[in-house]
C-alpha cells in the first residue's frame, strides 16, 4: 500500500506519495523546462537541493516556468 500526503502544487491540492523529493515531483508533474524555478513553502530552492528536500503533508510548491524571449 502506497501512503499519500496532501500538498499544494501551483495553488491546487494534490496527493503525492510519502517520501517524495522535489526532484520526484518535477518528474511526476512533467516539469521539463530547463529554466524551471521552484518555490518551496515560500522559499526559492537551488537545483542542487531538489534531491535532498522531502515534502511533507501541507507543503506548498510552486513550479515557475519563466518565459524568455522578446
Amino acid at each position: 500500500m502506497n501512503k499519500k500526503i496532501q500538498i499544494i502544487v501551483n495553488g491546487l491540492e494534490e496527493r503525492v506519495p510519502v517520501n517524495s523529493t522535489i526532484s520526484k515531483l518535477i518528474e511526476h508533474f512533467e516539469e521539463d523546462d530547463a529554466h524551471l524555478i521552484v518555490e518551496y513553502n515560500g522559499q526559492f530552492l537551488y537545483p542542487q537541493q531538489y534531491d535532498t528536500i522531502f515534502v511533507v503533508d501541507g507543503d506548498r510548491i510552486e513550479f515557475i516556468n519563466p518565459n524568455f524571449g522578446g
